[in-house]
């Protein structure tokens, strides 16, 4: 069984678009865990709205690459749209931040809100850097 982190963040009408993705997530997934949600400012030039952010802990027999295609699916699903600007608003964002106790998102040494998160799930959790 592996055991999964995937962070949400929406800054487009963020606490229907949360509410929303999280219900779909507790129907497609074993949800063991979830962490606070914290508003965050944006990243990027062009973004003005801030985001709710926060994480679920999932278990699942799925491969990474399935549960990464089910994320775009349901991110399409509540109208996220693709854009060039990586910084633009976004109605859901999901990404896969934990893999069986092994980080896969760069984001969580760059972004605070995300390690708190992790680590609220995952308390003895071992970040390891320089591999």
């Amino acid at each position: 069984m592996n055991e999964v982190i995937i962070g949400l963040g929406s800054n487009i009408q963020p606490d229907e678009n949360i509410r929303k993705a999280k219900f779909i997530l507790y129907t497609h997934f074993t949800v063991t865990a979830v962490s606070k949600f914290v508003t965050t400012n944006p990243i990027g030039p062009f973004t003005k709205n801030k985001y709710i952010n926060g994480c679920l802990l999932i278990k699942t027999s799925d491969e990474m690459s399935k549960i990464k295609d089910q994320l775009k699916k349901i991110e399409k699903e509540l109208g996220r749209e693709k854009t060039p600007n990586k910084f633009a608003p976004r109605t859901i964002d999901l990404d896969i931040i934990v893999w069986n106790k092994e980080v896969v998102d760069p984001d969580f040494y760059t972004r605070p809100y995300i390690k708190t998160a992790v680590l609220e799930l995952i308390p003895d959790f071992k970040i390891v850097t320089g591999t």
